[in-house]
Formats: structure tokens, sequence, C-alpha cells
């Protein structure tokens, strides 16, 4: 059982459907010295351990939506956590935002240190920036845990980029990887052949002239239509450096030099429109699994979301055709991130959490998360001995058509957390709404709303 305290707590936590109790530790201090010697080093590893033991439970709030996660969640992390006397509690949500606002509105309400009802967060992207703004994470224990050495830390080294920056934000060792994906297009062979798939969003647009209504998007603000965007604006970057001026906060922007910046790929969406599916009245796709159905019923013959191994996987339980396959696309912009643990601040089980996320960057659960629902690595290969090397090359799923060197090749940064709501804002406004004002007054209007 959670344990929640305060009556806005309360409410939001009956709303998410959880139960409530009174809190195992009463005096916060003992849970701010558990913190600080943690975090300064002073503590072993054993001690975490027997402090979780005592603890004996971990809130887990996680994004729900996958039944073969779910499934694999509890035939995997529950035995394990279970093994070292902590019971694992999950919350299923429909979004990590709910877990966010849940852990905000404690924090406000003066819940601190021990006195919160979420002990881990399943996130990335906004909902890491939101939390690390607002000052509500643990603190710096990723590079703590005994299975970082399954990771790289280190600056210098190229592959250690996707666990220090998450969108851009800076991670501090705040959160542990432990999933990855990227943005990902797949088609029909039977229906397109590959030599005439687009690769290029130029390609694309002559691609859609000829084949006009084939193709739509996901729709903004849902994060899977907030990547293609992010993707055409990496395209159509004036300054020719694609997603590197998107890795800037938007502190270092002012209105103009943004809508400079950005104008020429939203130009690009705009050209794009009369040829989407529904020929001058756009219809975007919901979300992934109304994209997937538009695919599947074949009104589009081309379909976009992240999923490094998502043919392989929907292909395997036949919600995909056999003659489905991944293109590389868009050509040298294929977004790739990777997905963590956070701890909140006021963790009524930290010791737990650490455990939690201590098991889920172990390499026999990493393999296995990858083998049973292809769900990508955490943990960073270059870091395994050979043997594991080996053992998670035999475990991936097959991309279908393209390989893993070619998908990696091609793979580019997420964008800067802090530009995400902006630019969603710019295309509810430029192209959803059709605003007539000048694109200048439309970024301006953007900057202003949300700042």
């Amino acid at each position: 059982m959670l344990k929640i305290k305060g009556m806005k707590s309360f409410f939001l936590a009956s709303v998410l459907g959880v139960c409530v109790t009174t809190p195992v530790f009463s005096e916060t201090l003992s849970v701010e010295k558990f913190r600080s010697e943690f975090l300064n080093g002073k503590l072993s590893w054993a001690a975490v351990e027997a402090r979780a033991r005592e603890e004996g439970e971990v809130n887990l709030f996680h994004w729900g939506g996958s039944e073969s996660l779910n499934s694999w969640i509890d035939r995997h992390v529950v035995p394990a956590l279970a093994d070292k006397g902590i019971k694992l509690r999950t919350t299923r949500l429909g979004g990590t935002r709910e877990a966010v606002d849940l852990v905000l509105t404690e924090k406000q309400s003066g819940r601190g240190v021990g006195e919160g009802s979420v002990d881990a967060i399943w996130l990335n992207g906004d909902n890491f920036y939101t939390l690390s703004q607002q000052n509500a994470l643990f603190g710096s224990f990723a590079n703590k845990l005994p299975n970082s050495v399954n990771f790289y830390f280190d600056p210098a080294v190229p592959a250690a980029q996707l666990n220090l920056s998450d969108f851009g934000t800076p991670t501090l060792a705040q959160e542990v990887p432990w999933s990855g994906e990227q943005y990902v297009c797949y088609f029909d062979s039977s229906r397109l052949a590959r030599s005439d798939a687009p690769s290029t969003f130029l390609e694309l647009e002559d691609w859609l002239k000829e084949n006009p209504g084939r193709f739509t998007y996901v729709k903004p603000p849902h994060y899977v239509g907030n990547t293609f965007v992010q993707s055409v604006l990496y395209a159509f970057n004036p300054n020719g450096s694609g997603a590197v001026d998107f890795q800037k906060s938007v502190s270092d922007f002012s209105e103009s030099s943004f809508a400079e910046l950005v104008k020429p790929g939203f130009e690009y969406l705009k050209r794009i429109e009369p040829f989407l599916l529904g020929e001058g009245s756009p219809i975007y796709a919901k979300n992934q699994a109304a994209n997937q159905a538009l695919f599947n019923n074949g009104e589009v013959d081309i379909g976009c979301e992240f999923g490094l191994y998502l043919v392989a996987n929907l292909r395997k339980t036949g919600a995909f055709s056999e003659t489905t396959e991944t293109m590389l696309f868009p050509k040298n912009g294929m977004i790739k991130n990777k997905n963590f643990i956070a701890i909140p601040s006021n963790a009524p089980n930290p010791a737990a959490a650490m455990v939690l996320a201590n098991v889920l960057s172990s390499i026999d659960l990493q393999i296995s998360k990858l083998k049973e629902i292809g769900y990508p690595l955490g943990i960073d290969l270059g870091k395994l001995s050979a043997d594991d090397q080996q053992r998670a090359v035999e475990a991936a799923p097959s991309h279908h058509g393209v390989s893993a060197q070619e998908l990696a090749s091609n793979a580019v940064p997420d964008t800067n957390a802090s530009l995400v709501k902006i630019i969603q804002e710019i295309w509810i406004e430029y192209i959803e709404r059709n605003n007539e004002k000048p694109f200048e007054q439309i970024v301006s209007d953007a900057f202003a709303k949300l700042s």
C-alpha cells in the first residue's frame, strides 16, 4: 500500500486508484539523514539493501499501456525484488504526467523528504525536465548503484551522451537509464516497393504529390507527433546543422532567432498539408494505436512512431503483416533517446527505490526485456563482456529490412525539453488553426504564453 499524506494528495491518489495507509517512517529526519549519507558516499550498498528490507515495499509509477511490459514486470521484476525482501507495487498510468503532478502537488503542500507517495517513475523528456526545474528529485544516485558499471557516464565518451542528457536536460545522475527508443518509419512492401519509399522529407513531399492521401502523422501535442515535427525542423534548419541548434535551451534564443530557425520547417509542414490523408482537410492520427490502424486498414502506406523493434514486435503478434518492414527515414535524422527511472525527492521508500533501479539495470533483466518483449537495452553494449554482448545481440529481434548499424548511423538526439512546448504551440496556431498572423508574431505569442 502507498503512503499518502495531505488531503489534496489523498484526492489525487484516490483518482489514480492508489491504496492509502499510514507512513512506515514517521521521523522525516531519519530519511533525510539516509539521503544525505548515501549521496555523500557514506553508506555501503549492503546498508542500502538492509534499509530497503526494512522499508519492505517500493511504489513504481509507470505508463501501463503495454500488456506485454506489464506481464514482463510481473514475471521478472516482482520476484527479483521479493528475493531482496521488497514488495513491488505498481501504479499503471495512462500518462506519466499524472505521477509528476502527484509528486509536485505533494511537494507544494509541504510533504518533504520521505513524506510522498511515489518512490520511482518511468519517464524522460519534459517530465524529467519538470521535476528537475522544481528541485523534486532525490539526487545523484544513478552513478552510485552497483550496476552503474553497465553504463557510460564519462563525458569524454560519445556513447555517454544519451545517459548524461535527457532531451537536452543534464541528468546529473538523477535518473538511471532503463530502456531506449528510436523514431522509425515502416511500410508494407506489398503496397510500396522499398526502392520507391522516400528517404528524405523532400522525397516525401514529391511522393505525396504523386500519392496524395497516403500518409499522415500523429497529431501534436502527442509526443509522437511532436517528434515528427521536430524531425522536420532538423531537416530544414537554415543553418545546415540539423539537430545541433535544437539542443540549446529556450533561454539561448530570442523570439526572432527562434522564428528564423524554425520557419523553413513549418513552411514545409504547411506545404504538405493538402496532400496528407484527407486531401485538403487533413486527418491526423490521435496516437500510435490510431496510426497503426490507419496503416493496417490500408488507408496510408507509411507510418512513423517510436519503436526500434516495433515492426518485429507487431509482426510477431500478428498486428502487422509479414510484409511490413522498417525504413531509414529521414536519412541522417532519426531521433533517438533513452528513458529512465527517476526517484522523487520525497520518495517514502528511497532505499527500496534504489534497489529497484539497480535490479532494472542488471544485465540479465535487460537482456530478458529485449528478448521477450522487444524493449531496447538501457545499459550500454560496449560496457558488457564479450559473452554478454553476444547474448544481447542474439536476443535482439530483427529490424526487418535495415540493420542495427544503419539505424545507429542515422540517429540524432532529441530536442531540448524546454523547446518542446513552444514548438507544439507554434504547430497548433500555424498548422492546425491556420492562424493568419505573421509567423514571427505566432512565435512571439508562443513565447509569451509559455513564459
